[in-house]
């Protein structure tokens, strides 16, 4: 069984909603290169923004 990486060799992105660097996880393994926002949270806010009207 190989060995696991450690957690500073793990790539990192920057998240489009709040801008902070999230790493990878396993659960994206086969789509890192789509994985865009950090949480679900940011995913949601990013869209909710830009469903809203300005007032």
């Amino acid at each position: 069984m190989g060995r696991k990486p450690k957690k500073a060799d793990l790539p990192e992105k920057l998240c489009a909603g709040c801008g902070r660097p999230f790493t990878w996880r396993k659960k994206w393994e086969k789509v890192w290169d789509e994985v865009r926002y950090c949480s679900d949270r940011c995913r949601h806010e990013r869209r909710d923004k830009a469903k809203s009207p300005a007032p």
